[in-house]
């Protein structure tokens, strides 16, 4: 079963999310900010992390740089989840070496496919 990391301050999205994907057959461990995204990236090594993007403590460009300076987590897939629709954003964070990209609100297709591609070493 793969793990998968999701990074949510959203509480509604966080749970509805975490249902979504444990009912496809995944296990989720789930954080309410980056910086404890971060502990558990460390402590978990999930297969994938899933991070919101605009959060307080640590937001997701905050989490993917710590994740990526450490040896042990900088080769986990992370995709960033966001609200924002602006292409800039987009091509921000695939430039930084994001390995996808998923808007808000998500489709469970989407997620899945995305998930799934990924996992699969596509992008």
């Amino acid at each position: 079963m793969k793990k998968i990391l999701l990074i949510e301050d959203n509480l509604h999205i966080r749970e509805n999310a975490t249902e979504l994907l444990e009912l496809a057959g995944y296990e989720v461990i789930s954080a309410a900010n980056g910086m404890i995204g971060v502990q558990l990236a460390k402590s978990e090594l999930p297969d994938i992390i899933l991070s919101d993007v605009m959060m307080p403590v640590l937001d997701g460009h905050g989490v993917f740089a710590e994740l990526k300076k450490d040896e042990t987590t900088k080769n986990i897939p992370f995709v960033f989840v966001t609200s924002s629709v602006e292409k800039k954003e987009m091509e921000s964070a695939t430039n930084k070496g994001a390995d996808g990209y998923i808007k808000k609100p998500f489709d469970e297709e989407d997620l899945y496919s995305t998930i799934e591609k990924i996992l699969k070493g596509e992008k």
